[in-house]
């Protein structure tokens, strides 16, 4: 238990930030989810819109700070192959 003020402070916003945080990532990993459902199925129209939702949440994520640069690059090519692979 911290006795500085500061850092009592900055434990409140880590926890702001992780609450935060895990929310972000909860959503992404549904996104990504649903599109490797949908590939699945087969559903290539609604697979490549739930694709370009879900680029758009990794670009933003990867901005933020919440998951790397390159672990967003890495998501949204496999992604994209798999979309790719439907005919």
């Amino acid at each position: 238990m911290p006795n500085i003020k500061s850092q009592i402070k900055r434990d409140e916003t880590n926890k702001a930030a992780n609450l935060a945080n895990k929310s972000a990532k909860s959503e992404l990993r549904t996104a990504i989810k649903k599109v490797e459902a949908l590939v699945a199925e087969g559903k290539k129209e609604e697979a490549t819109a739930a694709l370009n939702a879900a680029i758009s949440l990794l670009d933003k994520n990867s901005q933020k700070g919440i998951i790397s640069v390159n672990s967003a690059n890495r998501k949204k090519a496999h992604l994209q192959h798999a979309v790719a692979a439907l005919a």
